[in-house]
This record gives C-alpha cells, structure tokens and sequence, in this order.
C-alpha cells in the first residue's frame, strides 16, 4: 500500500476538499399539476406520480 514520503501542506489539503460542494437539485415539472419538483419523487403539490394518486392532499 502507498505511503506518503512527504507531508501534504494545509493548503494542499484545503484545495482538495474545497471541491466537496453540493449542487443544486434537479427539478422538474409535475405532469399534474405543473408544480417544481424532484424527479421520481412523489409530488408535494399533489401527491401524484407516474400518473398514479398516491398520497392524499388537500389543497
């Protein structure tokens, strides 16, 4: 197994981890309700997915 001759600088290690960020979440639109929303998720809005009613909401 590698073993590091050298040690890494606090730098060296910032900049590696800086890339360690979250992207934004895909949406998209529901075909119900033309509400935003996360893909193959259930719909907050409405409730639906894939066309199928699968949780109640009142609106």
């Amino acid at each position: 197994m590698g073993v590091p001759k050298r040690r890494h600088s606090k730098q060296r290690k910032r900049m590696r981890r800086a890339r360690w960020k979250l992207d934004a979440p895909n949406l998209v639109e529901c075909p119900q309700c033309q509400a935003w929303m996360v893909p193959h998720r259930v719909c907050q809005e409405c409730g639906y997915y894939k066309a199928k009613k699968v949780v109640n909401r009142e609106k």
